[in-house]
């Protein structure tokens, strides 16, 4: 423990029966004390953290690194969106499926989502065509498009995950719109 400190500020002394012992002045105790508290307390968030994700996984049904970027589609009338393939803006995030929804982590520490979609609010999943990135690997992708019109696009250098999400979110989609009844609201 106290490898954690800078023990050359401390000041050492000889007792009598031959044992070494460290002699502090008030400030020094003080702010050792508070290194102290400062480290129970980053302990204890780590843990939080920790048994967040331990939660998260255990209760998902599906979660792994994807890199993502998201795209508007075109609304009516609008001109269609930019060629912008030649543009790298992939980025890592922790994506889970959990229950109804979709959750887009920055880590798998984070202790909330920077994004989310429901899944009733999907409306297609399908493969996108291969590419090559860094260092000429290949990257597997595919999207998935919202009601709303956004839509992921996800990659990963494994094609085993990515097949894996296609199957479970085209699955979900379909036994989705099984449930659907004729005046476009679900059975409950």
């Amino acid at each position: 423990m106290l490898n954690l400190f800078s023990l050359r500020r401390l000041s050492w002394g000889s007792s009598t029966n031959g044992q070494e012992k460290v002699e502090l002045s008030v400030v020094e105790l003080e702010s050792l004390r508070s290194e102290i508290a400062y480290l129970e307390e980053r302990e204890a968030h780590l843990k939080a953290q920790l048994q967040h994700v331990d939660e998260i996984l255990r209760s998902a049904r599906f979660s792994g690194y994807l890199y993502i970027r998201t795209r508007w589609t075109a609304l009516p009338g609008e001109p269609p969106p930019l060629d912008d393939t030649d543009v790298d803006d992939w980025l890592p995030r922790f994506v889970v499926l959990n229950g109804p929804c979709i959750f887009f982590y920055l880590l798998s520490t984070d202790l909330s989502p920077q994004d989310s979609t429901l899944l009733s609010d999907i409306v297609e999943v399908g493969s996108l065509p291969s590419l090559t990135r860094e260092s000429d690997q290949t990257w597997h992708s595919f999207y998935i498009l919202t009601c709303q019109g956004l839509r992921y696009e996800c990659s990963s250098i494994s094609e085993v995950q990515v097949d894996s999400w296609l199957k479970v979110l085209q699955t979900d989609i379909k036994s989705g719109s099984e449930t659907k009844v004729p005046n476009g609201s679900r059975d409950v």
